[in-house]
């Protein structure tokens, strides 16, 4: 079996490699991403918190078991300080629905590491989607918990 392709030296590669993955339904190419310590931490829309790469795994085999996922990020913000990446992205999700297809919008922070292997996930936390797509700025106060 080959081994899966590995995203090359950059966290927006990284980002890509993985979204791309999720668009391809490719488990392997997907865990390539992921760094290879055992806390590494997922939380899918609503879900709960997931560590470590059995956990991450199962769900997305899962996940792919219904169909790729196509997710795009968009409206990306960075921080980057040279040893750790933070992305704040909106996902937008195409959605089949009986009215046709459909967009969802889900924000996302994506956490980058970078190891000896290069640039790798440590952490993906996803929102519950929206119907609507999320503004920019927030147009009125937060409500903090």
């Amino acid at each position: 079996m080959p081994k899966p392709k590995l995203p090359p030296g950059t966290p927006d590669d990284t980002e890509a490699a993985f979204y791309e993955a999720l668009q391809h339904g490719d488990i392997d190419r997907l865990m390539a991403c992921w760094a290879d310590e055992d806390d590494i931490v997922c939380v899918h829309p609503g879900g709960p918190r997931l560590i470590g790469h059995e956990a991450i795994r199962t769900t997305f085999e899962a996940m792919f078991a219904n169909g790729s996922v196509m997710a795009a990020p968009e409206k990306l913000h960075r921080h980057d300080d040279g040893h750790c990446a933070v992305h704040s992205v909106v996902e937008r999700v195409a959605v089949l629905t009986d009215d046709g297809p459909q967009h969802a919008f889900v924000v996302a922070t994506n956490v980058y590491v970078k190891t000896p292997r290069g640039w790798r996930m440590v952490a993906h936390h996803a929102s519950p989607g929206s119907r609507v797509e999320p503004p920019e700025i927030a147009a009125t106060r937060p409500v903090l918990h």
